[in-house]
């Protein structure tokens, strides 16, 4: 029996190869699946590393997969060393307060953070936060309005010429407009949130939403005449419609109009954080430009990959969650 249909895409040649069945074809997929990545990765490298050997900057040589691949291993042990320093601190601080206590029980400690500054991973970490945050608001925002654009063809006329103005609009033009607003509106002696973190998400927001908003609004549009007429015949009312037909019609186009929105807010991030200097991944990059030292443009190129990585992990992940929930079975993972 074949199991392709029962075990993970890439799991399956393998297992069908181990029994026996067909096994010039399993070999010819699991070639198509790995080797000619491989292939193409390995090409990849070489050119790489002829091309930087060729070039020479202000900084020394243009670093190539070998001297990037050494920044990746001293980044890491960086973050390493400082997770030590940081739990040394903390139980340090423990200790004393341990030790006031004993002195003083009616003592009310106080934890102070850990003054260090964030590693290279510590800047993934707060870039994923901030841009998952300004996708899910814009989503938020995005998929009901465009289902009520959808709906009504009239909506749609008159909606549509501001969509179509604002949606190219560059994060550059939003930022300081963003970053004048929030500074005066967002005056709090105790803030919940950095205004940098909230200009960077925002920015997000404002650039990521027009892609989700035009294909809902797309796909409500084109849901097939059929199911508009089983509608109207069992007399379902508006939210009843909507939630019954138009939006499992609609889930393919919403999910590509979410993967695009996905792949703007993460390349939008980037270009916030370097202007607005928040904190993540297009800080680092944008220090280590200021930084001007001899391992420079091997950890740039180091943070060029990891967004690039992280962009295609992201992507992928939208692609499976619509594979689980779309009745659309054909999306796969490519």
């Amino acid at each position: 029996m074949n199991l392709s249909l029962k075990t993970p895409n890439a799991i399956a040649p393998v297992v069908n190869l181990v029994r026996g069945e067909n096994r010039r074809e399993q070999v010819d997929i699991l070639f198509r699946t790995f080797g000619l990545p491989l292939i193409g990765l390995l090409v990849f490298l070489m050119i790489w590393a002829g091309a930087a050997a060729e070039i020479k900057t202000s900084l020394g040589q243009f670093p190539g997969p070998a001297q990037v691949w050494h920044q990746a291993e001293a980044l890491y042990a960086e973050h390493l060393a400082e997770r030590e320093k940081a739990d040394a601190f903390y139980e340090r601080q423990e200790e004393r307060i341990a030790e006031r206590q004993a002195k003083d029980p009616d003592y009310q400690p106080r934890i102070h953070d850990y003054p260090g500054k964030p590693t290279f991973p510590d800047q993934i970490v707060t870039s994923l936060i901030t841009v998952l945050s300004g996708f899910l608001i814009a989503s938020i925002v995005a998929i009901p309005v465009g289902i009520v654009i959808g709906l009504s063809s009239k909506l749609y006329s008159a909606f549509n010429p501001i969509i179509q103005i604002l949606k190219p609009v560059s994060p550059l033009a939003w930022l300081p407009l963003v970053t004048i607003v929030v500074s005066a509106v967002y005056v709090t002696d105790d803030p919940l949130f950095d205004k940098s973190f909230l200009v960077s998400m925002i920015t997000v927001v404002l650039c990521s939403l027009w892609p989700t908003m035009i294909n809902t609004a797309v796909g409500v549009n084109t849901v097939s005449s059929d199911l508009l007429n089983v509608s109207k015949v069992l007399r379902l009312g508006w939210l009843t419609h909507v939630i019954k037909i138009v939006l499992p019609s609609s889930i393919p186009m919403i999910f590509t109009g979410l993967r695009l929105s996905l792949g703007i807010a993460w390349m939008v991030l980037i270009a916030a954080e370097m202007l607005a200097q928040s904190p993540g991944l297009g800080k680092f990059v944008w220090d280590e430009f200021q930084n001007g030292s001899s391992d420079s443009l091997a950890r740039i190129m180091v943070a060029v990959l990891a967004i690039g990585f992280i962009g295609f992990l992201l992507d992928r992940g939208m692609l499976a969650l619509q594979r689980a929930v779309s009745w659309d079975k054909s999306a796969v993972l490519r």
